[in-house]
């Protein structure tokens, strides 16, 4: 088995990259074989529950039988995406606090502060840019010199904004210019572009609005009313087991659009 989880973490080379962008320690070897155990794990307690019910049925075994492979690599694809998920949301995360992480670094640099205790001042004042300039701050504390430090972090970041950031900032290193003043520009640069994904966004709502209008609000209320007319003039009654069916869809309705709308929203802050 050994063999076999290190053939499919050599056929997937973008793995152990997501896994550090995601914050996932271990080998890709090691994660490997952990999903293909938990896929494996869960698909065996699907198939000890689905017996008792299909077990008695007349095609409940051919049904057991080709279910379980179909099941088990679902879940192993399933639980592979773990690293992109995570990948994703620190990608986020360390968006939502770039603009405002990238003017408290160049005000720090600006006011004579050194470029380490900026980076310091970073680490402590922010929950997610912060968790990256602490590794750079951890690194260089344990010896490692300074561009090779950004170098490190910069290359497992998730966000393309905060590696333009750590780019500016190691290359100002190198050439021995001013860091602040290049600083400032790719942020003001960073900040255009975020205003311009907000706008997109609000574009966006509109379409999606008046789809939850039509879907969530003007088709059950109409089919209700026609149900309930239709119910009076057929002498039939509507039992309580289909209003409880349309509720749910509609909840379903209403959960599907606020998940589209939270993923359409920018992870920004002006």
């Amino acid at each position: 088995m050994t063999e076999l989880f290190r053939y499919l973490a050599h056929r997937m080379p973008w793995l152990g990259l997501k896994m550090k962008q995601g914050g996932i320690t271990g080998s890709p070897e090691h994660f490997v074989r952990r999903t293909f155990l938990s896929a494996f794990y869960l698909t065996t307690g699907v198939m000890l529950i689905a017996t008792g019910f299909l077990i008695r049925t007349q095609f409940g075994g051919v049904v057991l039988a080709a279910s379980a492979p179909l099941i088990f690599i679902i879940m192993f694809f399933y639980f592979l995406r773990i690293p992109d998920v995570k990948a994703a949301r620190s990608k986020s995360e360390i968006n939502s606090e770039i603009v405002d992480a990238g003017r408290f670094l160049v005000v720090e640099l600006e006011s004579g502060v050194s470029l380490y205790d900026s980076f310091r001042g970073v680490a402590r004042n922010f929950q997610y840019v912060g968790a990256q300039f602490r590794k750079i701050v951890v690194n260089i504390d344990g010896g490692t010199g300074m561009d090779e430090a950004i170098s490190e972090v910069l290359e497992y970041t998730p966000s393309p904004d905060f590696r333009r950031i750590l780019w500016q900032v190691l290359n100002s290193i190198k050439t021995g210019s001013d860091v602040s003043r290049g600083l400032k520009e790719v942020i003001d640069q960073i900040s255009r572009e975020h205003l311009i994904e907000v706008r997109k966004y609000g574009r966006k709502l509109n379409p999606l609005s008046m789809f939850y209008m039509i879907i969530a609000v003007i088709v059950p209320s109409l089919g209700i009313a026609m149900l309930v007319v239709l119910a009076s003039l057929l002498s039939a009654q509507i039992d309580l087991s289909v209003l409880l069916i349309v509720a749910g869809l509609l909840g379903f309705v209403q959960f599907l659009f606020l998940a589209v709308l939270r993923s359409a929203r920018p992870a920004i802050n002006m």
